[in-house]
């Protein structure tokens, strides 16, 4: 018997986490195996955005100042990032912590991709999300600054009417923070979840398991 298959895996993020601009990069690879290995398997990804830090001001903070509050002192923040840094490495992804200027509010960026998410499909989504990670992470520039989004969106092929509606819908809403074990966060077909930043490898095991666990849900839901 055969039938179609997809393998849904649900991806919660937030734009200003290193450790999800790394899992993403993880995630590809395991998907690009995954794809070698099991070509009849459609994958269907879904990104769920978190806030991590809803309260930040509109206009964002200093970047510098900000972590250095938060972990407490300057050196702090060297291990944290030099830890970043490594990992980042072994999936070939370069970080630049001293291009970053202001730590943003995400709001108007997630909104943006919400939009995205309603009016076109998941290539146009990813390009953006895409864009967005390396506009802050590698080319420092601010994605809380309304005309930054907007050129970014240019870039990607959003209209400007758009664009409009995306960043004025501020109202949907986010995953709030609490109701996961940190981002990023994968839900892999049905049951099967992980926490946090994993290699390819982990990840694609994970995507097989949950092949599995659903090929074996099917086969009881057809009786067979």
């Amino acid at each position: 018997m055969s039938f179609p298959e997809t393998l849904r895996v649900g991806i919660h993020f937030e734009l200003i986490c290193p450790w999800c601009f790394i899992g993403k990069r993880q995630f590809e690879r395991a998907r690009q195996d995954f794809a070698r290995q099991f070509p009849a398997v459609a994958v269907a990804t879904n990104w769920h955005p978190v806030q991590l830090l809803p309260g930040l001001p509109e206009q964002g903070l200093p970047f510098k100042e900000f972590y250095e509050q938060r972990l407490g002192s300057a050196q702090a923040v060297r291990q944290r990032q030099q830890q970043v840094l490594q990992v980042a490495q072994r999936v070939d992804l370069e970080i630049d912590f001293a291009a970053i200027g202001r730590m943003p509010n995400t709001r108007q960026a997630h909104a943006l991709l919400r939009q995205v998410a309603m009016m076109d499909g998941p290539e146009r989504y990813e390009a953006l999300l895409e864009r967005l990670y390396s506009a802050h992470f590698q080319r420092g520039e601010d994605i809380g600054d309304l005309a930054t989004l907007r050129s970014l969106a240019m870039e990607t092929g959003i209209s400007a009417e758009d664009f409009a509606q995306g960043t004025t819908a501020v109202a949907a809403a986010t995953t709030a923070a609490a109701a996961i074990a940190g981002v990023p966060y994968y839900d892999f077909g049905e049951g099967i979840s992980l926490s946090g930043a994993h290699e390819p490898e982990v990840l694609l095991t994970a995507m097989k398991l949950a092949m599995d666990a659903n090929t074996q849900h099917n086969l009881q839901e057809l009786g067979t």
